[in-house]
């Protein structure tokens, strides 16, 4: 007991159920970490485009390992919390701006042409390292993410590392389940940025915490209560809404064939 104390904390049940949201959190993100990457070589030719996204499945388990060491680190940075909680809610902001302006599934793909990074290098090391760069920076920023969703739901730091391992498991053994659920149920993708955005809310909130510790708010955020809630809220949002649609069929299911998940999924299987 004194074990499981010191991994899960005073309260063990509590522990568990931040271990559960964790394990959606963590492989939402990678999913969607998959999914850009497929995304952002589909202007590659066919023959290059499993090639950069093995470099790009290679580079996420390289980076998600640096922030499982730099997680004791960063979490003593009280001004991470709320710039990563603002990245996140720009994250599901921009997808909801954007999925109602887009017209076709055309405008879902990473336009990396406009990016600065993807500009400078590839009139130096062609098109196929330039996006292989792009990848790799993308990468960077899904395994921050993964540190961020750790600490929204805990300062202990076991689970943190339990949470961003996961994270790191979840690039292989999870994302490729997840791939294939989307497939089926494309709704969730929406559900993912939801839960992202809660995400985001959750952590912006520790700047009031930060200024105003002994405020009842501060301590109503803080406290086992909130955690439960989000906790349950996050899974629940993102099973009830599977469990509708295959009792009433209620978000409607769609089988996508979409190319970007098929290659996610390729380059999953070959990982």
């Amino acid at each position: 007991m004194d074990f499981l104390h010191t991994i899960l904390g005073d309260d063990i049940q509590a522990g568990l159920l931040i271990i559960l949201n964790l394990i959606v959190i963590e492989s939402l993100l990678s999913v969607d970490n998959a999914a850009v990457l497929a995304t952002m070589v589909m202007d590659l030719p066919k023959s290059q485009r499993e090639k950069a996204l093995k470099y790009g499945i290679i580079g996420a388990y390289v980076f998600r390992g640096i922030c499982l060491f730099l997680a004791a680190w960063l979490v003593k940075i009280w001004w991470l919390k709320p710039l990563g909680g603002l990245y996140l809610l720009y994250l599901a902001f921009d997808y909801f701006r954007k999925k109602n302006n887009k017209k076709n599934e055309e405008e879902e793909e990473v336009d990396k042409s406009k990016s600065w990074i993807y500009k400078s290098t590839v009139g130096l090391v062609g098109t196929f390292w330039a996006t292989v760069a792009l990848v790799e920076v993308m990468d960077l920023a899904f395994s921050i993410d993964n540190v961020f969703a750790a600490v929204a739901f805990t300062d202990h730091i076991w689970l943190i590392y339990i949470g961003v391992f996961i994270g790191i498991l979840a690039m292989r053994f999870v994302a490729q389940a997840f791939v294939k659920l989307m497939e089926k149920f494309t709704f969730l993708e929406t559900v993912a940025f939801i839960v992202i955005g809660v995400l985001g809310i959750k952590l912006t909130s520790s700047l009031f915490t930060h200024f105003y510790p002994e405020s009842p708010i501060s301590h109503a955020i803080e406290g086992e209560q909130t955690d439960l809630f989000v906790s349950i809220f996050t899974v629940a949002i993102f099973i009830i809404p599977v469990i509708t649609s295959v009792l009433f069929n209620y978000p409607k299911k769609h089988k996508s064939d979409i190319v970007i998940s098929e290659e996610a999924e390729k380059v999953l299987d070959k990982s």
